[in-house]
């Protein structure tokens, strides 16, 4: 028995150490759709004097296709993005929606808050169906034989 097998320095990709490393950054990145997500929320109302300032809008664009990417980067897995999509959506329609002592954080006349609900979530779509498509191969450039 070779002192490698016990210690499983020589698992391959499908090894329990890869497993286990997949499960952890999928849950990185779930755990980071939830923190950027409350962020986008609490930063909603944000105003400078009577101007709404978009900032959340533009950090769960950015943020979610960082999240897409890293996801897809951690696990190897296309599906596996949707796990943040859905963390992520899941705080932005429970801030959508009253609590029990009646308090809204996401209100309907918040024009940010609204963009940010709909750019996050296309943002998500935009970077999973990015992955889904079939990539091209490059072909070389054609060379035209010299007429002489």
């Amino acid at each position: 028995m070779s002192g490698s097998a016990v210690d499983g320095s020589q698992a391959g990709p499908a090894g329990r150490g890869d497993l286990v490393l997949r499960v952890l950054g999928a849950l990185v990145a779930m755990a980071g759709a939830l923190v950027t997500a409350l962020i986008e929320v609490f930063l909603a109302p944000l105003r400078v004097g009577t101007v709404r300032l978009p900032l959340s809008l533009l950090l769960a664009v950015a943020g979610n296709l960082v999240l897409v990417w890293y996801t897809y980067r951690v696990t190897g897995k296309r599906a596996a993005v949707a796990l943040p999509g859905l963390v992520w959506a899941v705080v932005m329609v429970r801030a959508s929606g009253r609590t029990t002592e009646g308090d809204l954080l996401l209100t309907g006349d918040n024009w940010v808050g609204l963009l940010t609900i709909l750019a996050g979530t296309v943002a998500f779509a935009a970077g999973a169906y990015a992955l889904i498509l079939p990539r091209r191969r490059q072909l070389p450039p054609r060379t035209s034989p010299r007429r002489s």
